[in-house]
Parts: structure tokens; sequence; C-alpha cells
């Protein structure tokens, strides 16, 4: 009875997660979620710096722009498509452009990582949700005009800055300040670099 007592109690050996030795007190070196060795932290560190520097390396500018202006256009007419099926403004439905853009950017960036394609991201999403608030608020104020038995609409694209400034501020509250704040947020979010893994 005490020998099977002293075998369920038996202390359970804390192994490498990498090379699978057994570890003593003082040779464990947690990061995250795991326990390593001593040389195969410092191996796995290498490794995460050098795929971290090489997913910062040779990014291809004109590429990634094109893979976030397709998610920022794909989002952009997402959200109209749902206010014309709907006639409902879901300001929520915008929150999906700042993950078009930046999963489109990583896409077209081959994977690749940086503070160059974060900014690109956000730019692009900031600009798409701009041209989403400009269609959205086209399409209510096109019905309202025909309501009135104006023969007068607004067009895309508009014919001046000014124009496209008039109507996106036509409703500009405080919601759509927060929904611009998700898509920047999230457009720089999936693109941030990775980080090597880091002793605790």
């Amino acid at each position: 009875m005490s020998d099977a007592n002293a075998s369920t109690t038996a202390p359970v050996a804390v192994r490498c997660a990498r090379c699978q030795s057994a570890l003593g007190e003082s040779e464990r070196v947690p990061a995250g979620d795991r326990v390593f060795c001593r040389t195969c932290f410092d191996i796995v560190k290498l490794q995460t710096r050098t795929g971290v520097a090489a997913r910062s390396d040779s990014i291809n500018y004109p590429v990634a722009a094109v893979g976030a202006i397709l998610g920022g256009a794909v989002g952009a007419l997402a959200w109209w498509g749902v206010t014309v099926l709907t006639h409902i403004g879901f300001g929520l439905v915008a929150v999906v452009i700042g993950l078009l853009v930046g999963h489109g950017t990583l896409r077209f960036a081959g994977g690749k990582r940086g503070v160059g394609l974060q900014a690109l991201a956000v730019v692009v999403g900031a600009l798409s949700f701009l041209v989403a608030v400009f269609l959205v608020n086209m399409t209510f104020l096109n019905a309202a005009l025909a309501q009135r038995g104006d023969a007068f609409r607004v067009t895309f694209p508009p014919p001046s800055l000014e124009a496209f400034y008039r109507v996106i501020t036509a409703n500009f509250g405080i919601m759509k300040l927060v929904f611009l704040a998700i898509i920047v947020y999230e457009a720089w979010f999936i693109l941030r670099p990775i980080k090597p893994p880091v002793a605790q």
C-alpha cells in the first residue's frame, strides 16, 4: 500500500520542450507556456530572431499595397451592400474593413510583417472606411432626395474633395470615430512583428 502511494506521489520529471531531456530546478528556462534547457532556449531564440528578421526584409510594398487595397475595397463594398439591402447603416459591419485590410496586406506581402506594412495597412484601412462612409451616406441622401422629388443625386466618385468631405461629415458622430479606431487597431495589430521568446 505504501509502495503504491509512493509511486503515485513520485514527482514527474520536467523535460525540455525541444530535446526532451530531464531538467533539474536550476536548468529550467521557462518561456511562455513551455520550459527549455539553456542550450535549446538559445537555439529557439536565435531561430525566432532569424525568422523575424527574414519576415521584415525585402518586402514588396507595391504588391502588399494591392492586397491592402483589395481588402479595403471588399470591406467597404460589404458595408455598403448590407446598407443597400437592409436600408440600415450597421456601423459594426465597418469593423470588417480592418480585418480584410490587415489580412490582405499580410497575404500579399508573403506573410512578412513590419512597421512599414503596419503603416500601409492603417492608411489604407482609414481611407477605405471614409470611402465606405461616403457610399453609405450617399445611399441615404439619394433616398431622401428621391422622396422629396428632387432630381439631384450624389454621385460616386464625388466631383470634388469638398463634395466628398460634405457627404462623409453629414452624420459623422462619436460612433464612427470608435469604428475608425477599431479598424486602425486591427490593421496595426494583424501586422505586428513577432517577438522572440523571453525567459521568465
